[in-house]
Order: C-alpha cells, then structure tokens, then sequence
C-alpha cells in the first residue's frame, strides 16, 4: 500500500491523522536493541510524529489554510503546500518563503527536516522533468504524487564515514551501489549516514555525492524508495526525545522532548528497485551536475534558510530574555552581544529576501530562487551558528547551569523556599519563570539535543571547505569571477609605468610640464 493511499479525499494533503496512519506500515526501525512496532507510539519519536502531524494539520485548518496552500497545479483540482509547487516569479517564492517559514515557527526553527525540505526538489521534477532522460516519466510521475499528497521525504546522500581516504569503488562493501539489474527493475545493497527524521518520512531520496563518482557505473545511482521497502533498515541514533521524557518533565526539556528528529544509519540490503522509481541509472555526468542543474541547491537551500531565519528569531529572543533574567541586559558588553546575534539574524533574513525577490529565470518558464545568495547562506551559516551559541555562553555564563535538577524541585516546598530567594530572576521576575527561561537555553543549546543541532548547523549544506570551492567554481562557471577580474583589468589600463594613459588625471609628469611652461 502507497503511503498517499491512506488519504481519505485525493484532492488535498493528508491530514495529521491520515499522516501518522500512513507511518504504521511494517517499516524496519531500530532502537535500543529492539525492533519498533509503531513509529508513532513509541516513546523515542512519538512526540516528534506528533509535532509533524499538526504541521499538516495546519495545512487544512481554516487559520493557516490560506497562508500555507495553493492550488495544485497536477489536474487533480487539489490544494498543496505552496512549497510543493515550482514557482513562475518572484511573488510566488516571496509566498513559498511565508509559507515555509510559518511550518518552520511551529517548532521554533528546529525541526530542519520537515516535508517542505525535500520539496524543494520534489517542485522541480515537474518544471526539469527532461533532465532525467529516459527516466523523464518517473520525474513527472513522482512530481504529481508528492505535490497531490504532500509526502513526507527525505534524502541519504553522504556515504559513511569508512574508508574515506580510499576510491569509493573499493568500499562497495558499505556504500550504494546496483549489484543486480532485471527487466522489472534493479537490486541495491550499501548504507548511508545521518538519514535524518528518515523513521517518520514516507520515502526517501537515495542519491550519491559527487565524491563519489568512478569509473565503476553501479555507484552511479539516484532513485526513490519507500520506507517499508523490504531489505531497508534503520537503526537509530539515542534518542533524546525519550530521555528527556523519561529523566524529566516538558519544562526541563521542552526541544529535545518533542523535536527531535532522529537520525538514523541507513542500510540496504539486496533492496528492490521498481524501475519506475529509477531517476538516474550508471550515468556518472548526472551526478557530477545534480545538484547545479537540478534547481535542488537552489531549492534546499531557500527553505534551509528561511528555517534557520526563523531559528535565530527564536535564539535571539530568548537570549534576550535570558539577560533580563541575570540583569545580565545592564552591561554594556553583553548589550553588544545581543546586537551581534540579532544582526546575524537579520544577515539570513536577508539572504532569504534575496533569494525570493531576485529569481533566476529557468526551464519552462519557472524560476529559481537565486544563486549568489544561497550560496552566501551556505558558506556563512557554519561560521554563523558557532558564534551565536559563543555568544550565549559567554553572556549568560554560570546562569545555564545555576538551575535545580527539574521541575519536580518546585513541587517540594523545603526546596522551593530556597529556590523563591536564591535562583529568582532580576527586573522583578519569579524564580520559576527565571529557571523555565535557562531550561530551555540550556535544552536549545547545552543539552545532547543542542549539541546535536551545533553539529547539525556547522555540516548541514556539507563540508564547510567544499562548500566555499564550490562557490569559487560556480563564479568561474558562470562568469562572475571574469567580470571581477576585468574590473581590475579596466582599473590597471588606467596607468602605467610612464604615468596615467588617459588625459583625465593629472601625474607628477604633468605637474613638471606646468613648471616648466610656467617658468617660459
């Protein structure tokens, strides 16, 4: 059974009920030893389920139905998440950009792999469907049912970090690759790393890096695969959802209790392959281009920042509350600080902006959100993110961890006296509302959870080092980088050894000339 089928009417998205009943599929997922019979119960991703479930709750209710949807543009007289269709101009992104970003507030920024993530490829395949070549009727195939149904997916591209220093055909052992090709379709064993939230997706995106790419054709792969496909395992990382829930109380830990997205090793094994599910077979160029010419960069990375936007919205205000807890907002330098964090806020803000109202005109008549600002995002965001979470902890200091153990402390009143007098907040504020404020810094930015996502933060568009070589590359590709250098060119014609080529400037040649007529 399709995960779309277990919508009820085919002309919209699934509803938050449909959608975690489309999870209860015998999907093969790990944890702790055991096998999890249902993803949406379990106490590792219940929560984080259920935080996913009112994000498409919120794309039928009458509140946020407007803000959120358009009408479809499949022929199926439908409504979809306005992200799920590639846009034609600039007001369209500036409408995907609210939309986005409205999903993203519903867990404060945090949950970075959402539906409106893949989507971001998923809207192209309709627009780029002759990218894919022979496989162009899977990429309108699939471009209907995600938008129709709004699916949950997700994508593994990164290999796991074995053998690295080694060509990728001579681990095949651990990474992706065809070992059986047949008429109905082909067989795929290997693993890959991190597949974030991959336990509550629908389907998943398997593609290759670029690193990948030898002159062995069975790494040379992309295609899409369901959840529950026999041979696909997920074993999951620890899950800090159930231990915040199973150490402490919503207001020790109110991220990490409920959005959580887990990420999970990734394994294959001998998986079957429908060939209507292929978009690319042992076609090394492909994958070298995929992601410049597949519009999916420029894609990801409008929603990663408009998302992490909204993230920085969140961390620079309860930095800001946080201070006025210590009377930490009195100094100077701290009121610096606060500054620096709320500009850095206001630097992604802007590339989004860019990104919505300068579009890049591309394949029949769609345009992209725009390059040179996804790519400042991507370069910026993993100096970025570090240095805000500096900045908390070195304005806020001791005040993250002068906290009781949990909230179970204010329920014992030999222990709450203490706390009313010791830990209560500057500026006339309780020591209950002071220590709900640290909880959730110390959860947004101290905790396992918070450690997570500065690691998330720092390699999510890849390492930081590839990514500025592909700016270079991309400024080479397209021109930018010549017309850089031929402003120095036209600057340097200005002048040479013998003084200024033009007659606009005066050098001490003309200074001596003027002397000496002047003496005449």
């Amino acid at each position: 059974m399709r995960a779309e089928d277990h919508r009820s009417d085919k002309t919209r998205p699934f509803t938050g009920a449909e959608y975690l009943a489309s999870l209860r599929d015998g999907r093969e997922v790990y944890i702790n030893g055991e096998r999890i019979a249902d993803v949406t119960t379990h106490p590792s991703m219940r929560n984080s389920a259920r935080s996913i479930a009112r994000m498409y709750d919120a794309l039928h209710d009458e509140k946020t139905k407007e803000r959120l949807t358009s009408p479809t543009d499949t022929g199926n007289g439908g409504y979809t998440h306005k992200y799920f269709r590639v846009a034609k101009s600039s007001e369209e992104l500036v409408a995907q950009q609210g939309a986005i970003a409205d999903w993203a507030r519903m867990s404060y920024g945090w949950m970075g792999r959402t539906a409106d993530y893949k989507a971001a490829l998923m809207n192209t395949l309709g627009a780029n469907a002759d990218w894919y070549g022979p496989f162009k009727d899977n990429a309108l195939s699939w471009h209907k049912r995600a938008q129709e149904s709004v699916l949950f997916m997700n994508h593994a591209i990164v290999n796991p970090p074995i053998d690295r220093h080694k060509p990728a055909d001579a681990v095949k052992d651990v990474f992706v690759h065809i070992t059986k090709e047949t008429d109905a379709g082909i067989y795929v064993s290997g693993a890959k790393v991190v597949a974030t939230s991959s336990a509550l997706t629908h389907y998943n995106f398997l593609a290759q890096s670029s690193a990948t790419v030898t002159e062995d054709p069975s790494l040379s792969v992309m295609f899409i695969l369901p959840m529950n496909a026999p041979g696909v395992k997920m074993f999951c990382r620890v899950s800090y959802e159930e231990n915040a829930n199973t150490t402490g109380q919503p207001f020790d830990y109110p991220l990490s209790s409920r959005f959580d997205e887990n990420d999970a090793i990734l394994v294959l094994d001998n998986v079957f392959v429908p060939w209507e599910d292929v978009l690319v077979l042992r076609d090394a160029v492909k994958i070298l281009s995929f992601h410049p010419a597949s519009g999916f960069m420029h894609g990801y990375c409008f929603q990663g920042c408009t998302r992490l936007a909204v993230k920085l919205d969140f961390i620079a205000g309860l930095l800001a509350k946080a201070l006025r807890a210590t009377g930490g907002d009195a100094f100077r330098g701290n009121q610096a600080m606060l500054g620096e964090v709320i500009a850095i806020r206001h630097q992604f803000w802007t590339f989004s902006n860019a990104m919505a109202h300068n579009p890049i005109p591309w394949a029949n008549g769609a345009v992209l959100p725009n390059l040179e600002a996804a790519l400042c995002y991507r370069t910026f965001m993993s100096e970025a993110y570090p240095k805000v979470i500096d900045i908390v902890r070195r304005t806020v200091a001791s005040g993250l961890i002068y906290l009781p153990s949990s909230a179970k402390d204010f329920q014992n009143p030999e222990i709450d006296r203490y706390l009313a007098q010791y830990v209560r907040g500057s500026n006339d504020m309780g020591h209950v509302e002071r220590i709900k404020i640290m909880k959730l810094l110390w959860d947004a930015t101290g905790s396992e959870f918070g450690g997570r996502h500065a690691l998330y933060e720092l390699n999510y568009a890849g390492a930081p080092e590839e990514v500025r070589l592909q700016v270079l590359k991309g400024a080479e590709r397209g021109g930018t980088l010549k017309k850089m250098e031929a402003l120095v060119d036209q600057c340097m014609a200005d002048y040479d050894e013998n003084g200024w080529t033009g007659d606009v400037w005066h050098g001490p040649q003309d200074d001596l000339r003027i002397l000496k007529s002047a003496a005449e």
